[in-house]
């Protein structure tokens, strides 16, 4: 991904810059999360139950962990919607276009690009920090034991919910304003730093999670790079649900790692 100090036209004039890029999407990002938790602090004064009900609630049942994914994903792109609407910024500008039928073969050379990376900088990073550990499980939120239709609200809160959600406020909406004023190696490595920070599980109570971090950094790399070859968000997108999918599978249904 060479760096260039120039604009292409995609990128120029679109309303808004790098540092209201970053703000927006932190902002967004945190705010979703901040309002839905409020909401469910309200749970036990609304519907009169013991707090206790609620905390089991939260941790026992697929369908209002589904429901509470749904709605921070959902409040997330209103939330930047309402700023991109205010600056008139159209959503073709932040790669939301008709999809073609060539993402679907950009996607799976992406998807065996950034498989093949990982490995290869996992390797390197190892030899590096001989103490990083490879094998730290990432908290998903729901158990290797769900099965019947409870599946499918855990395979859209896995594979379809975060993909697109994702993909436009990262490889759309911030990738976009960090590229209206800086060269694209930088706004690659700026969108792909945060979108690894974002993974490292803060506040969770375990150990930083740094082999999610270099993951899904090496990941955005590679979907910074399709979203600037194609225009579009679809074949991210599809990356995204790829990496995603394999990882369902393997915790669900063949339940191997």
């Amino acid at each position: 991904m060479e760096q260039d100090s120039a604009q292409p036209p995609k990128y120029r004039h679109i309303g808004y810059g790098p540092i209201a890029a970053i703000i927006v999407t932190v902002s967004a990002f945190f705010g979703a999360q901040i309002i839905v938790g409020l909401l469910i602090g309200l749970l036990p004064a609304v519907m009169r139950w013991e707090i206790d009900r609620v905390e089991a609630l939260l941790a026992e049942s697929v369908p209002a962990k589904f429901l509470i994914i749904l709605f921070v994903e959902v409040l997330t792109l209103w939330l930047l919607w309402l700023f991109v609407r205010s600056r008139k910024v159209t959503l073709k500008s932040i790669g939301l276009v008709r999809p073609e039928v060539r993402d679907i073969s950009y996607a799976i050379v992406g998807y065996v690009a950034y498989f093949a990376l990982f490995i290869a900088i996992s390797i390197v990073a190892k030899a590096a920090v001989p103490g990083l550990d490879l094998n730290q499980e990432q908290e998903i939120g729901f158990s290797r034991g769900t099965s019947g239709g409870a599946l499918w609200l855990v395979f859209a809160s896995l594979v379809i919910l975060p993909p697109v959600t994702e993909e436009i406020v990262m490889r759309g909406f911030l990738y976009t304003g960090l590229r209206n004023k800086l060269p694209k190696l930088a706004a690659a490595f700026i969108t792909s730093v945060l979108f690894a920070a974002a993974h490292l599980q803060w506040g969770s109570g375990n150990a930083l999670l740094w082999v999610a971090a270099l993951d899904t950094f090496v990941l955005s790399m590679i979907l910074v790079y399709l979203r600037d070859k194609t225009g579009s968000l679809w074949s991210p997108i599809l990356v995204h649900m790829f990496k995603n999918g394999l990882a369902f599978v393997l915790l669900f249904i063949y339940k191997v790692v």
